[in-house]
């Protein structure tokens, strides 16, 4: 199992006003989702992250899915195109009076498409409606090349950065 160098990077912004990007064509649509089967947001999960390493909550139960998803504190919304899930992003509110946009990404067959312009500003957007302190996220070098130029683009500046090293499956 190789063992790479990771460089994760938080990024925020302070005010919606910083928030650059236009909304989603009208042959996209993004939902709110109220009741998620374990199942679903397994595979949305396993989908948008399988070329990206993403391993923290693979190996959740049903159960801890569940828990996870009926906190007030998050909010899943998808993306769909011509009918089919095209992406995800989940919002966090946090303690200290943030959201994150905690999870963010495309199915790679959407990837390439200018779709994930979209999709985080209509995140971003939807995580300021509940008039947090601050919106953030954070990205690592195991991300897509386009995710920290997307993020930059759509106005989140950079406030905090590390290392570490991750096992790749």
């Amino acid at each position: 199992m190789p063992r790479v160098e990771v460089t994760r990077t938080y990024l925020e912004l302070r005010s919606p006003d910083q928030l650059r990007g236009l909304e989603a064509e009208p042959a996209l649509r993004v939902e709110a989702v109220g009741f998620c089967p374990a199942a679903f947001y397994r595979f949305l999960y396993a989908e948008v992250g399988r070329v990206y390493h993403w391993v923290d909550r693979a190996a959740w139960t049903d159960d801890e899915i569940r828990a996870h998803l009926d906190s007030p504190r998050i909010r899943l919304f998808v993306l769909y195109e011509d009918g089919a899930p095209a992406g995800y992003y989940e919002l966090q509110e946090h303690d200290d009076g943030s959201t994150e946009i905690a999870y963010f990404g495309l199915i790679p067959d959407y990837l390439g498409r200018g779709l994930g312009k979209a999709l985080l500003v209509h995140a971003a957007r939807n995580a300021w409606a509940g008039r947090p302190r601050r919106v953030w996220l954070h990205t690592c070098t195991l991300d897509a090349p386009a995710a920290l130029p997307n993020y930059e683009a759509r106005g989140f500046v950079g406030f905090k950065e590390e290392k570490y090293w991750a096992d790749l499956l």
